[in-house]
Parts: C-alpha cells; sequence; structure tokens
C-alpha cells in the first residue's frame, strides 16, 4: 500500500510556489502532519531552499552552566538525532563574558560585558543588550539603557519581543531600590533604534521573580511576580509594546514550581501542587490557558500525575517550559541533570535528555529563524 498516497487531480494544478504559500500558512504542528500527503510535498517541506518560508517547531533548548571560569553556552536537542542546529559557544569576541536573556521566535536576547558576568545579578554590570540569530550568526549591539530615576535601580528581568513580520523590542524593568516593585520599563524597538522610558501603569504593586521569564503573545509581555501587601499573591503582569496598557492575572500555585509560555499562540501557565515545600515532594502538575488578548481567566486545560516519570527516573521535578505546538510541558531535574518531556493531553512520558553536570541554569526554548533578516537592524 502507498504510504503517500495522490492527493487528488486538483493538487496536480497547483504549482509549488502555490503549495508553498499554502503551507507557510499553516502551524508548525500541522505541516509536520501534511508532509503524508504526498512524496512531492513532503519533498518540498524538507527542502532546506524552502526552510526559510515555512514554519518550524522546537528545536531544542538553549542553557547555560556556571562555573569558576564563567558561563558555559549549551544546546539540548529534543530531535532524534540530538544535533545541534548552530553552535551555542560561538560569540563575538567584543565581550569577555555573555550571559543568555531570553529567545523569542528564533532571535536570542543577550548582554555582554567585558567583565565576567553573573547570570544571577548581571543588571549591576556594566553591561549591554546583544540581540542576534544564531543560524545566520548577525548579531546586533544595542545602545545603553536610559539611566534608571533616582531610588530605582534596574532588575535582572527582561525579555525579547519579536515579530517576524515586524522588527523586534527588548523591554527591561526597572524596580525601587527597597522594595522590588516595578516603577517602570525601558523599551528598545529596533525600527526606531532607539530606548524609551514608561512609568508603571499599574495601580499594584508587583515585584517580578527573580531571574523571572519572560514571554511576548499578541503584542504583550508577560513575567511572573508577586503583589505587594497582599500576602505575596502570585500574579502575571503584562505590559504592550509601548508600555501604555498594563495589566495583572492572578494565577493558582506557589512561584517556585510554576512556569509560563507561548504554546499554539496562547499564554500557557504549568504549575505544580506541591505536597511538601520542605522535601520538594511535586506528583500533581496543572496546565492553564489564557483565552484572548482582553482575557485576564486562565482556563484549565489538563492535570496529570507525575509519579510514573519519578519512578522511572529517580529523580524529583520542577515545570520549566512549555512546548509552542502541542500540550507538552518540560520538566527539569532538581540538580539540573535531566529534562524531560511529558504530553499532558495524552499522559505519556517522552524523551528524556541528559544535561551538562554543573550548576545549570536559564533554559530557553529555541525555534530557528531561516531568515537572513534581522528586523531591519544594524549588524555587527
Amino acid at each position: 500500500m502507498d504510504r503517500h498516497p495522490d492527493p487528488g487531480p486538483t493538487a496536480g494544478l497547483l504549482t509549488d510556489d502555490l503549495i508553498l504559500e499554502i503551507l507557510s500558512r499553516l502551524p508548525a504542528r500541522s505541516l509536520h502532519r501534511v508532509k503524508c500527503v504526498s512524496v512531492s510535498w513532503r519533498d518540498l517541506i524538507v527542502d532546506p531552499a524552502n526552510r526559510n518560508k515555512l514554519p518550524q517547531t522546537l528545536a531544542g533548548f538553549l542553557y547555560m552552566t556556571v562555573n569558576s571560569s564563567g558561563c558555559g553556552h549549551h544546546f539540548a536537542s529534543i530531535s532524534g538525532d540530538g544535533a545541534a542546529p548552530f553552535d551555542p559557544s560561538l560569540q563575538p569576541n567584543k565581550y569577555m563574558d555573555m550571559v543568555q536573556v531570553d529567545a523569542c521566535n528564533g532571535l536570542l536576547l543577550y548582554c555582554g560585558c567585558n567583565e565576567k558576568l553573573s547570570p544571577f545579578n548581571w543588571a549591576e554590570d556594566d553591561f549591554r543588550f546583544v540581540v542576534c540569530n544564531p543560524l545566520t550568526g548577525r548579531w546586533v549591539e544595542l545602545p545603553p539603557t536610559l539611566q534608571a530615576p533616582e531610588n530605582n535601580r534596574y532588575s535582572c528581568t527582561a525579555g525579547l519581543a519579536f515579530d517576524p513580520a515586524a522588527h523586534f523590542n527588548v523591554l527591561h524593568f526597572e524596580q525601587a531600590f527597597h522594595k522590588a516593585y516595578v516603577t517602570g520599563v525601558n523599551i528598545y524597538s529596533s525600527w526606531a533604534r532607539a530606548w524609551t522610558r514608561r512609568d508603571s501603569g499599574m495601580v499594584e504593586k508587583v515585584a517580578p521573580f527573580f531571574r523571572g521569564k519572560c514571554v511576548f503573545v499578541s503584542r504583550i509581555m508577560y513575567v511572573m511576580g508577586s503583589l505587594m501587601d497582599m500576602n505575596n499573591e502570585y500574579v502575571l503582569m503584562g505590559v504592550d509594546m509601548e508600555g501604555k496598557v498594563w495589566k495583572t492575572i492572578r494565577v493558582p500555585y506557589g512561584q517556585r514550581f510554576a512556569t509560563i509560555g507561548v504554546s499554539q499562540g496562547c499564554l500557557h501557565y504549568a504549575a505544580a501542587s506541591v505536597v511538601d515545600n520542605d522535601k520538594r515532594t511535586v506528583s500533581q502538575i496543572a496546565l492553564w490557558c489564557l483565552k484572548g488578548r482582553d482575557s485576564k481567566e486562565l482556563v484549565l486545560k489538563h492535570t496529570a500525575n507525575i509519579n510514573k516519570l519519578m519512578s522511572m527516573t529517580g529523580k524529583k521535578y520542577m515545570v520549566d517550559a512549555v512546548h509552542p505546538d502541542c500540550d507538552t510541558i518540560f520538566l527539569i531535574s532538581y540538580g539540573g541533570d535531566t529534562l524531560a518531556a511529558y504530553d499532558m493531553r495524552h499522559q505519556k512520558v517522552g524523551c528524556i535528555l541528559n544535561l551538562e553536570k554543573s550548576n545549570t541554569c536559564r533554559f530557553l526554548p529555541y525555534v530557528p529563524l531561516f531568515s537572513k533578516s534581522l528586523a531591519d537592524a544594524d549588524e555587527q
């Protein structure tokens, strides 16, 4: 039996360019499925010459290791061959040290410095933000951020917002010196090639979590934090790319056992139900999503018991990331030596990856971007 049946006479009337135009409008997960329609469609999809025209899916995770010599940069591939799409250690010679900050739609955000950087406290150093497309080797150094107002300081919370059809923004949050709540944000636009500062537009005082993860979806940048003077209630804080729209969304469970990510075009929140904080005993995980840009309510999608995963590996886990195209979450073991995938929809354990055993931190999901453009910014 032919595994790739003829899609019919209508498909024969379509040129390769027209088929590519149609396929480019599909989500990455659907694109993977239609490779089975015919041999010719499969060949079009896997042809390297067409990669910059078609949506890509998750290739793996960038992460760092920290030791006395500085930060090491690594890549954990989730593909079958285990190969990294680029060398994560290749960086401009201009900087003595670089720290991974964020990733968005194929671009990466780093901070670089001519002194040894701390991945946990880089905002206190004399650094510069750098944006790159690692597949093309194009790097852009951003101008220095604006000086923080008196009695404020810059946090270690910064995010990259990139729309492949437009340009990128970098948001760097500012905090009060002693209370740690957000007082404003510095926003860099690659279109304007300049920074602007906006005061916080929130009535609530929100303190972002230390080294908090930023997620960009529907023109809003989200970061996790807690409300000051409200029994430290956990929230998601959101701000638009102009710094004019601010909002907060209440979330369940505790911050140290939760993560956020963008999946299937929506903001997702994955959290673990903690049985014993002291022993870090986690058995049940829940996956929630935010339906729509203007919504302020998380909707529960799935719950799962991960006792099977823990019995397979003998390790304890915390949630770390969400797959961009399906309801799979990724969990990092305590100690940081393994990364495991868990399909929340089908309740199945996926791949389990071994990592470098040296103080691993800052896992960034990476989806390749084969376009040569770097959002009209100056190249280095």
